[in-house]
């Protein structure tokens, strides 16, 4: 081999441990790359291996452009609440069966990342699954890893799922070939799709029951810090929140939370109000909204609830389990005030002062010198100092900070930067979705200009705030892909690309096409398994490509294992993001992701040999 293909496979060796041992950031090692290939020659005393222009080219390739585009589209739906939307849906469907809620998780968390980043998606269902999993008596990692696996099959469904797919169709392109089209990868998306639906309904369920650490308790999980339910324990309020069904001949029917006085009869502080014939959405209680039969008053009690009183209102004690409030931290929210030296609020308590009826937000506890009040705090009267604990709307939550006079805000959650922020716009970012599909369906223009289009709609329509245009796109991302886009470009011009190519043909010799994809597919899957899929498929589309001319036949099939295999990253939690994000919560092992993962590993392995060359003919 010449000087310049060695150095070029060590830069590449090198690169890849840095991958694997992870203690470089991934995209700081693309750039190294750059510097290592375009400065290479003066190490080898050969001829240029890349230029500067040729390093620096990533930065401008179509691939990159339209996946920081895709970034902008997937905000959008999240921000307008569309897909907070289909998970209460999930909700709503899945009952407490196991096979048909595994199913319904997995095949919507598996749409939604067919149109947005998969890593969104999950964490927009995380809460989703965790609810489902307490309604139907399941331990969350029975439904947190299936979520996982449904996100990444889900970018096997579009051209715009996962980035491996757009970098398979870019690859085409540039070998003078028409690229992937938006929807060829959904006929073998649904079959893996059905095929993980099936595993986890038949086998992988019973595995999912005998992983996790066995030193957590579920339900037991260190709270975080700033979140809502924090603040409930600091309040010491946790157990006491309770849940009350109006029933129909209950003498509340018509009456708002200030005219029940539920606090003066039952000692129940109220601050939200899940109304039956709205969906079960669940409001603020605030003096506008009068009660309903079948409506769900959420509270806490200052002490235990006289039965007898709940039966003579006509109300019905109902069990916590998945709705109890810290779940339904997207309606309702939580601030922490302190009442200031100059404030109406002092000398009053909570009942005089009509704090309800003035801000709509409920007063759910008191602390004084750092002590939670016990009792029925609202008759007290309120010093300066005091911290109040208020839940309610959030909406109303955020003005908090405009009535300095009475109270400082000195603390909000931080789940108040998951709120929905623009519901109103739903429908509008839906229209921009479906105007970017019809656009890259029917071919009206270059996807890369579709898809800025709707990204720049997104912003325009105000359903991305203009503020957080550039901090909603995973810019790590995007250097890593244009920093390891050279590399193609540097295997070429050195003869490496050539020499693995050669290598890959004598060993599959004269086995023929389907050797060569199951041999593509298991490379490219080993290597996702350890290093991110985007630079896996960056690094092997070209060899792909190169072996599939070199071989005389179609590019195209060996061209979608890679892209499919690449989204195959069910072995081990470093594997993808998606799967980082449900380690934790989920409670998992390392080891646990390789005994629930790779069966179906092996299995997408095999039924992608048959699916492929099915839909796509060598």
């Amino acid at each position: 081999m010449e000087p310049n293909t060695i150095y070029v496979f060590a830069v590449l060796a090198i690169a890849i441990i840095m991958f694997v041992s992870d203690k470089v950031r991934l995209d700081l090692v693309a750039i190294l790359v750059i510097f290592a290939l375009v400065l290479g020659h003066k190490i080898t005393g050969g001829a240029p291996i890349i230029s500067a222009k040729q390093g620096v080219a990533g930065f401008g390739a179509t691939v990159v452009l339209l996946i920081g585009g895709l970034f902008l589209v997937g905000e959008g739906l999240a921000q307008t609440g569309v897909s907070y939307a289909m998970g209460d849906k999930i909700v709503e469907w899945a009952g407490t069966g196991r096979i048909k809620l595994i199913a319904l998780l997995m095949t919507a968390v598996a749409i939604i990342s067919a149109f947005m980043s998969s890593t969104g998606a999950v964490a927009i269902f995380i809460p989703v699954a965790i609810r489902l999993a307490q309604r139907a008596n399941m331990k969350r990692q029975e439904v947190l890893m299936p979520l996982s696996f449904g996100a990444l099959i889900g970018g096997m469904l579009t051209l715009i799922g996962t980035p491996p797919n757009i970098v398979a169709a870019d690859q085409l392109k540039r070998a003078g070939l028409e690229p992937f089209e938006f929807f060829t990868f959904t006929p073998i998306g649904l079959v893996i799709l059905a095929l993980g639906v099936g595993y986890f309904a038949l086998f992988g369920g019973a595995l999912l029951k005998k992983v996790g650490r066995k030193d957590v308790v579920e339900g037991e999980e260190e709270v975080k810090a700033g979140s809502i339910l924090s603040f409930l324990q600091r309040y010491e309020i946790e157990e006491r929140a309770v849940r009350l069904k109006i029933n129909d001949n209950s003498g509340l029917v018509g009456k708002t939370a200030v005219d029940a006085l539920l606090r003066t009869q039952l000692g129940v502080s109220v601050f939200g109000l899940q109304q039956a014939k709205n969906g079960n959405k669940l409001v603020s209680a605030h003096s506008a909204i009068p009660f309903a039969a079948g409506d769900v008053v959420y509270g806490v009690k200052a002490a235990d609830i006289d039965e007898g009183k709940l039966k003579e209102l006509g109300l019905t004690l109902m069990p916590k389990s998945e709705d109890d409030f810290h779940l339904s931290a997207r309606e309702l929210g939580l601030a922490d005030l302190i009442v200031t030296q100059n404030s109406e609020l002092v000398g009053q308590n909570l009942k005089e002062s009509n704090f309800r009826k003035r801000h709509n937000l409920g007063a759910v506890g008191v602390m004084r010198r750092g002590q939670p009040l016990e009792g029925n705090f609202a008759e007290t009267k309120l010093e300066f100092g005091d911290q109040l604990l208020v839940a309610g709307d959030w909406n109303n939550i955020k003005t908090l900070n405009k009535r300095s006079k009475d109270f400082l805000v000195a603390s909000l959650p931080e789940e108040i930067e998951d709120v929905v922020a623009k519901p109103h716009l739903a429908w509008v970012s839906v229209g921009v979705v479906a105007l970017m599909l019809a656009l890259l369906v029917f071919k009206l223009v270059p996807s890369v200009i579709a898809i800025l289009m709707a990204s720049v709609l997104m912003v325009l329509t105000k359903c991305v705030d203009g503020k957080d245009t550039y901090k909603v796109i995973n810019w790590q991302s995007l250097v890593l892909i244009a920093g390891m886009l050279p590399m193609a470009t540097a295997l070429k011009s050195s003869g490496g690309l050539e020499f693995v190519v050669n290598t890959l043909l004598a060993a599959v010799g004269d086995s023929g096409p389907y050797v060569l994809l199951a041999s593509i597919f298991v490379i490219t899957s080993l290597f996702s398994q350890v290093i991110s899929n985007t630079a896996t498929s960056v690094l092997l589309a070209p060899i792909a490509i190169g072996a599939a001319q070199a071989m005389g036949v179609s590019p195209y099939p060996i061209m979608m294992g890679v892209a499919i295999a690449a989204s195959t990253a069910f072995a081990t939690p470093v594997a993808s993001p998606v799967n980082m994000l449900v380690l934790e919560p989920g409670n998992y092992r390392f080891v646990d992701f390789a005994i629930v993962g790779l069966p179906l590993q092996i299995l997408a392995f095999l039924v992608s040999l048959v699916a492929i060359p099915m839909f796509l003919p060598f």
